[in-house]
């Protein structure tokens, strides 16, 4: 009789076995990629669809106002009852917005994702995300001011941005300039933007408001871009104190190679990521006037090296790195103070890499001084401070080849010639009347004297 019952037993197991096979399924994996915040006339959405058994359909529903819209955006070539195995995972993209759903209004809405497995039991799974709904696009124009720039250097325009936008600014080739509301002007912007050293007369330029739903407007400006010719040089490294400046900034020998590979290292991958820092410090810029008047050169000083110097690096005759010098080297005496080119903020005070001891003082609007290779700082980070105030006094801290200060200035991370910014003409034609605004000058007749070109009877170099 017990071998009856097991023979049973195993006979019902038997059969169930296919019937379990069959009616068993798995739960689809859904995963919204870069899911929209807010969604337009037509937003992409991008989903993806992961299940053993395969997809048999996936479909798109919008709700609002308690009203959905549903829509399948896709299904399986051929429909199965018995499971699949291993089977790839679905990369869906389909569009959501007015266009395809003409209902929708501003306000909120919700998305929602339903995929149904490719087996017997075809199971469903569904994934939601709540969403705001913009339909009106945004709009910008331009003011109608002509623009003269040079390359390397800065500008200001003002426009007029509208409809629904959340960022506005002005956008040179592949860089992107904030904006700040005009004083005195509602409803109008300005911006502060650069032309790079690296973006010559024909890099595009324009004026750009957009929305989290990718739409963007756009509206050209009245301008004309000054080409320039940047001064080239060529440093031996056999005359560099390559034992003082690398043992200084990697003194633990945490940068692989010989003396001459940890150089390149140091002048190529970490002036990149120094340069980041520089960058990133654009965010902790005030939106208010920390400035006024003319920019103060360092006084007395003589120029070593220029802003955007072409710097060809060689080793026993051979070039071994090329690198962009966007800075004024200027030296004096040994342990000169050196005092800060207009009030601000002091954001960065410490060791930066190549730059060495290193200030940054912002300004405000996203406009920044830099002063590097300090021997000494004399203020530190959060402190305010005036025109002509000693930050520090100079050095030959980071990859420095002798004492003096590097110094330049930086538009929104951008680092710009500022030759411009110490003339007081130029500051007040191209900024300042553009703004409707009167910063006290408080400065000598024409601003402050430039610092002088040192004579000089070849192209060889040591200053960083």
């Amino acid at each position: 009789m017990k071998t009856l019952l097991v023979v049973v037993f195993v006979l019902l197991l038997l059969c169930a076995a296919p019937l379990i096979y069959l009616v068993s399924s798995n739960e689809t994996v859904l995963k919204l990629e870069n899911p929209p915040k807010v969604i337009a006339f037509q937003t992409p959405v991008t989903v993806r669809a992961e299940n053993s058994h395969g997809v048999r359909w996936v479909t798109l529903a919008i709700t609002q106002d308690g009203k959905t819209t549903e829509t399948r955006i896709a299904q399986a070539k051929e429909q199965s009852i018995f499971p699949k195995r291993n089977e790839a995972p679905v990369i869906i993209r389909a569009n959501v917005g007015k266009q395809s759903t003409p209902s929708l209004h501003d306000g909120k809405a919700k998305i929602t994702i339903t995929a149904v497995s490719n087996d017997f039991r075809g199971k469903s799974t569904s994934v939601s995300l709540d969403v705001d709904v913009m339909t009106e696009p945004p709009r910008v124009s331009a003011d109608g001011a002509q623009h003269y720039i040079n390359q390397g250097g800065s500008e200001m325009v003002t426009f007029t941005p509208g409809g629904a936008w959340t960022e506005a600014g002005v956008q040179v080739g592949d860089y992107k300039f904030r904006s700040f509301p005009l004083p005195n002007h509602p409803g109008q912007y300005f911006s502060l933007f650069a032309y790079s050293w690296q973006n010559g007369p024909e890099t595009p330029a324009f004026v750009y408001a957009s929305n989290p739903a990718g739409t963007l407007a756009r509206a050209d400006f009245t301008h004309k871009v000054f080409p320039k010719k940047f001064r080239a040089s060529t440093i031996p490294l056999e005359v560099m104190n390559l034992d003082r400046i690398v043992g200084q900034i990697d003194p633990n020998n945490q940068i692989k190679g010989d003396l001459v590979e940890r150089f390149i290292y140091i002048n190529n991958e970490m002036r990149k990521q120094n340069n980041k820092v520089l960058a990133d410090l654009r965010l902790q810029s005030e939106q208010k006037f920390l400035w006024f008047g003319a920019f103060l050169p360092m006084v007395d000083s003589t120029v070593e090296s220029r802003f955007a110097d072409d710097r060809t690096y060689t080793w026993q005759g051979k070039k071994v790195d090329q690198q962009t010098h966007l800075g004024f080297d200027l030296a004096k005496l040994a342990h000169s103070p050196v005092p800060a080119s207009n009030d601000g903020r002091v954001i960065f005070a410490e060791n930066l890499g190549i730059y060495g001891n290193c200030i940054v003082v912002d300004h405000g609007f996203g406009l920044q001084t830099v002063y590097a290779h300090l021997s000494e700082f004399l203020v530190k980070q959060g402190d305010m401070v005036t025109k002509g105030q000693t930050l520090g006094k100079t050095g030959a801290t980071g990859l420095a080849g002798g004492d003096h200060l590097h110094f330049t200035m930086l538009i929104d991370g951008v680092q710009v010639n500022p030759v411009e910014w110490w003339d007081a003409h130029w500051l007040k034609d191209r900024i300042l009347s553009r703004m409707d605004v009167t910063l006290d000058e408080k400065t000598p007749s024409g601003g402050y004297p430039a610092p002088k070109s040192r004579a000089t009877k070849t192209k060889k170099s040591k200053r960083r």
